[in-house]
């Protein structure tokens, strides 16, 4: 469990963003963020700061973004918080959770329930960047 920072995907980071709750890093297609132990992870004091750095960054909406939640530290998200993520009309093209440990991963479930989409789950961070990466957005054409 080491930080983007120990690791060699740290050379490919475009723009990292340290917050007091923790750290964002911006990616090529993707984000992956890693929050301190112990936030409880809301809207308006985390998440609404990372999206508006993130798309004044990224200059998009997040749809034509990978997030990746790489869980390094023990916290928890208000998961009906996602209900306000969408009202805003931000949008995600995938969402990853790397978890170390089964709470993280139960979480997950809980969070799933908020989410549009669904929440991919993985146990080390080269198989949820790969997805990431390779993640395509299948268009349905209107018929």
């Amino acid at each position: 469990m080491q930080s983007i920072k120990q690791t060699n995907l740290y050379g490919e980071v475009l723009k990292e963003m340290n917050y007091k709750f923790g750290n964002v890093f911006i990616f090529d297609g993707f984000v992956i963020s890693e929050i301190n132990e112990g936030v409880s992870f809301s809207w308006e004091a985390h998440a609404k700061p990372i999206v508006k750095d993130v798309t004044d960054f990224t200059e998009c909406d997040g749809s034509n973004l990978v997030y990746l939640s790489h869980r390094i530290y023990s916290y928890s998200v208000v998961p009906t918080d996602w209900l306000k993520f969408f009202k805003n009309s931000f949008s995600l093209k995938g969402y990853g959770v790397i978890a170390y440990n089964g709470v993280s991963f139960v979480n997950t479930v809980i969070e799933n329930l908020f989410f549009k989409k669904k929440i991919r789950r993985f146990t080390n961070i080269e198989t949820a960047i790969d997805w990431a990466k390779s993640f395509e957005l299948v268009e349905v054409e209107d018929k």
